[in-house]
């Protein structure tokens, strides 16, 4: 039985972001373990994947005197775990995971770039953040970006060329389309928290899911909404996910306008977000960078029409004016036009909605991704096994 580590900086990337892709490598065959800092996630983690979960601490800062600590801690784990793979997901883990699994000869180092902090960067500190990146490619057996887009842009940062590999049409996770659907249950729920937010008949519901920060494009959301509702005042602007004050904290005016704003509704992490993109009509997404985004996945998959910004990942789910709509990064103005553009266009929403619910069906399949990955791990242990004989 094949060991397998799946190492994460915090918690609920495993949860979430990688929700049943260890338990599905458990029932192929494999011996698996998580990795992680503590956290509360962690609780119910266990219970959603079977796996047992080691606790490391690292951190999503620059901390080099923790992450020296970590580094160590996490060697000497898998020197006595002696797993045949590790494979880490997000920047901090990814760093710390593939040296540590270097110096413990774990045959298999697999890495997956999903998002790109160092994009939103500038000067010193840029150039700190993509020598990070190639110090996790160059003790990486194989990276894997999670969209076509950011395989280019990385390889034209000259950031581990000769070592990357898309697995399927891109995601970290693909969609389980099936439970990213409507249901009389869902329906029933979504009916529910419009009714207690007393949304008026003609009232659309506009949604964003995710961390509430800056790189996430609150500042332009959350303005171009007070405007947007100038012209229609029964429209409600739902805002699904945790605010992160130390890491990325909104200007104190955006704040307010958070959480004094009569239009719009902090909603806090949700552990079930389907009733909430059941009850909306647009998921506006005008996030400055992402690797290939699991959101625009889930709410064009319930019905959704998507409004994303024009970024990596963002601009290979939709196509502009085909099956979505997307806007320049950090423009206000562009993001305004846009949604009264399609909220002045009922019928245009419902032909982009069903356009990308079927195009999400068709090309980003949770099952097909996995069995893919599962190929990608059967395929790196076959290649050392022949280099150790």
């Amino acid at each position: 039985m094949p060991k397998l580590v799946r190492i994460t900086t915090v918690p609920i990337s495993l949860l979430v972001l990688l929700k049943g892709q260890m338990r599905f490598m458990k029932s192929k065959g494999f011996d698996v373990t998580m990795v992680s800092s503590e956290g509360a996630e962690v609780a119910p983690l266990l219970l959603q994947e079977d796996c047992p979960h080691i606790s490391i601490e690292l951190t999503r800062k620059i901390t080099p005197i923790k992450d020296f600590f970590s580094l160590i801690a996490l060697t000497r784990l898998l020197i006595k775990i002696k797993p045949d793979i590790v494979h880490t997901h997000t920047p901090k883990a990814g760093l710390i995971g593939m040296w540590a699994a270097k110096f413990a000869g774990v045959p298999v180092r697999l890495h997956t770039i999903a998002g790109l902090p160092w994009v939103e960067t500038t000067g010193l500190l840029r150039q700190l953040l993509k020598n990070v990146e190639r110090l996790t490619a160059m003790a990486a057996c194989q990276i894997l970006p999670n969209s076509f887009v950011q395989k280019d842009f990385l390889f034209n940062e000259n950031i581990a060329r000769g070592k990357m590999k898309v697995i399927g049409g891109g995601s970290s996770n693909g969609i389980d389309s099936d439970h990213f659907s409507s249901n009389e249950m869902i329906d029933a729920q979504a009916n529910a928290l419009k009714t207690a937010a007393q949304i008026h008949p003609d009232g659309w519901i506009w949604i964003f899911v995710g961390r509430i920060v800056k790189d996430k494009g609150m500042a332009e959301l959350l303005e171009s909404f007070v405007e947007l509702q100038t012209q229609f005042p029964e429209d409600r602007l739902w805002l699904v996910g945790e605010e992160e004050p130390t890491l990325d904290p909104l200007e104190p005016k955006h704040r307010q306008l958070l959480h004094e704003h009569p239009g719009i509704k902090w909603c806090g992490y949700q552990k079930d977000i389907r009733p909430y993109l059941a009850a909306a009509k647009v998921l506006a997404f005008p996030s400055y960078r992402e690797g290939f985004p699991n959101v625009p996945l889930q709410a064009g998959s319930m019905g959704c029409m998507l409004l994303l910004s024009d970024i990596n990942g963002c601009n290979e789910i939709v196509k502009n004016g085909e099956d979505g709509m997307l806007v320049p990064v950090k423009n206000t103005t562009a993001l305004t036009s846009a949604m009264l553009e399609i909220r002045n266009n009922p019928e245009q929403r419902k032909k982009f909605a069903s356009a990308i619910q079927q195009k999400i069906k068709a090309q980003y399949n949770q099952k097909l991704l996995w069995n893919l990955l599962l190929e990608e791990y059967q395929q790196q242990l076959s290649i050392h096994s022949k280099k150790s004989t």
